[in-house]
């Protein structure tokens, strides 16, 4: 089964059916959807900016991730279930979409940025966690997340506009 005959398949579940015939479920689910991408990003941002010395400069950096993370990781688990609902929905037009595959790419990208920060930078906050200058590496991280973030979003309105 190729990826587009997966694609066509789940454009005729109940999911999918629910998304499109429904009178309020696409609104709703695109309104979760945004809800969710303002609450994660915004506040992804405000860490990042927190690396780059931009804002909080007299708050360390492990008490601005403590206080936010869970506000940041519950907006990104309500953008990501509303995104895969609207995904099945629309499967094979997203996945025939040049955006919705730039979309992915900023996606990975932004995790493995994620993942490297908290693997190899994250782990020497001590040194450094009260500065208002952090590492190099540090704020590297955050530059490249609020990047990353920037496509992921233009990318998403651009898809909004060009599936149909």
């Amino acid at each position: 089964m190729s990826i587009l005959e997966i694609c066509q398949w789940l454009e005729t579940t109940r999911l999918a059916a629910l998304v499109v015939e429904s009178q309020w479920g696409f609104p709703i689910i695109v309104a979760i959807h945004l809800l969710g991408l303002g609450l994660s990003v915004g506040i992804i941002m405000w860490m990042d900016l927190r690396l780059l010395g931009r804002v909080l400069p007299n708050c360390p950096v492990s008490i601005v991730y403590r206080r936010l993370a869970p506000w940041a990781l519950t907006g990104f688990a309500s953008m990501f279930i509303s995104g895969i609902m609207l995904f099945v929905a629309y499967a094979p037009a997203a996945y025939a979409n040049t955006f919705f595959r730039i979309k992915l790419l900023a996606l990975l990208v932004a995790g493995l940025n994620a993942a490297i920060y908290h693997v190899t930078v994250e782990r020497r906050i001590v040194a450094w966690d009260e500065a208002i200058r952090t590492p190099v590496a540090a704020r590297a991280a955050g530059l490249i997340s609020i990047t990353v973030w920037i496509v992921v979003i233009l990318a998403g309105r651009a898809m909004s506009y060009t599936m149909f």
